[in-house]
């Protein structure tokens, strides 16, 4: 008798109902296991630093075909529950929706895939292998799940040669846009060390807020770039400035401040870097306040080059939502910024309209459609 179709919209339920918010494991990853298992996938947990990961391959070890699936399992926090419609991680299901933390970011792409994944091999078992990461550590610092998993892939010999990560990807309706690529992230923390003084006494004192107000407005008013064809420009976001300082009769001896910029591949995170550090020491010397800059660098630019294999997925979603998608690299970061690194990869998702908000929601024929969108690009992959 054949074997049911793995139905996504209950699997996405059944993950919803994992409380696995950040560095939580929840049973997510222990109930794919468990689906994957039975469908013949060789499965391994690659678990590091308390992060739970999970590495699933159908097919031969080193097959010249192998197609992989990123997506994580990890979710945000809810926030107050009693702002919510329904408990955040029941899977209520009402009005045609799905309803639960991670019902758009993401479990439902990882449902949809894992889904796309077990019935493609069980109808029509393809000549290379299937590989599914997925990991609990995207909403964190991001440090020991793809990461990880592409460390433990390297040394055991591991490979994939074209991935597609499931987060959500379209603004509005199904369909309409793909991540081919996605913007490098930095952060910098600048502080600005004078001399604390009394404020009636501004002469005995080194007032840093005059220097780093000033140092903060030329980088915010500076152009980064203009972008390019494949980019927006650059920006640069200052998100806080603090002196913590409760005493408006006193100044005071050091002030911080902290920005983030979303950068293009005109530039890298150690061009910017430097262009910081010497923005700071060009303040530093005109004004004699001391300045120190400190950076963390979240990823790279990158840009899967359009051709074969975008066309490839873009071809699957015109196929099955009757919309030619976009190829944006508009947004934030994803794992996708470390895969570049391993092999081709796009990212195709649903509507991410109520990712992280309270009562978020998918459509649960957005689900199915995403599953079809998979399971045709598993078919046209494998194709001889």
């Amino acid at each position: 008798m054949p074997t049911a179709p793995l139905d996504p919209v209950d699997l996405t339920a059944r993950l919803i109902r994992c409380p696995s918010v950040t560095p939580e494991e929840g049973g997510a990853l222990t109930l794919l296991e468990a689906e994957l298992t039975a469908a013949g996938f060789s499965c391994t947990r690659v678990d590091r630093n308390g992060t739970a990961n999970l590495f699933a391959r159908w097919g031969a070890k080193g097959a010249n075909r192998s197609f992989g699936f990123n997506g994580h399992t990890d979710v945000v926090p809810p926030g107050d529950v009693s702002l919510w419609r329904f408990d955040p991680f029941s899977g209520a299901l009402a009005e045609g929706r799905l309803w639960g933390r991670g019902a758009c970011d993401m479990k439902s792409g990882v449902a949809a895939f894992a889904a796309a994944a077990v019935d493609f091999v069980r109808e029509n078992p393809p000549d290379g292998a299937v590989i599914l990461a997925i990991t609990g550590d995207e909403e964190g610092v991001a440090t020991d799940g793809t990461v990880a998993l592409l460390d433990w892939m390297a040394a055991e010999g591991e490979r994939m040669t074209h991935c597609l990560v499931g987060e959500p990807t379209c603004p509005t309706v199904m369909g309409e846009m793909i991540k081919h690529g996605r913007r490098g992230s930095m952060s910098a923390w600048i502080e600005a060390r004078g001399q604390q003084g009394h404020a009636a006494y501004p002469h005995r004192a080194k007032n840093p807020l005059p220097a780093l107000v000033a140092l903060l407005d030329q980088l915010a008013r500076h152009e980064l770039d203009q972008g390019n064809a494949n980019f927006d420009p650059s920006t640069l976001a200052l998100t806080t400035i603090d002196t913590g300082n409760p005493a408006t009769n006193v100044i005071p001896a050091s002030a911080r401040a902290a920005l983030n910029i979303r950068f293009n591949d005109t530039h890298s995170g150690a061009s910017l870097t430097r262009w910081l550090q010497d923005e700071a020491a060009r303040a530093e010397a005109e004004t004699g306040i001391a300045f120190s800059v400190t950076v963390k660098i979240s990823g790279e630019s990158f840009v899967t080059a359009p051709g074969w294999f975008t066309d490839l997925v873009s071809d699957a979603v015109e196929a099955e939502t009757g919309r030619r998608p976009v190829l944006s690299t508009s947004g934030g970061t994803s794992d996708a910024r470390f895969i570049k690194n391993h092999c081709p990869v796009v990212e195709v998702g649903l509507v991410g309209q109520s990712m992280h908000q309270t009562d978020e929601h998918v459509e649960v024929e957005h689900i199915q459609q995403l599953k079809a969108i998979y399971r045709r690009l598993l078919d046209v992959y494998f194709a001889d």
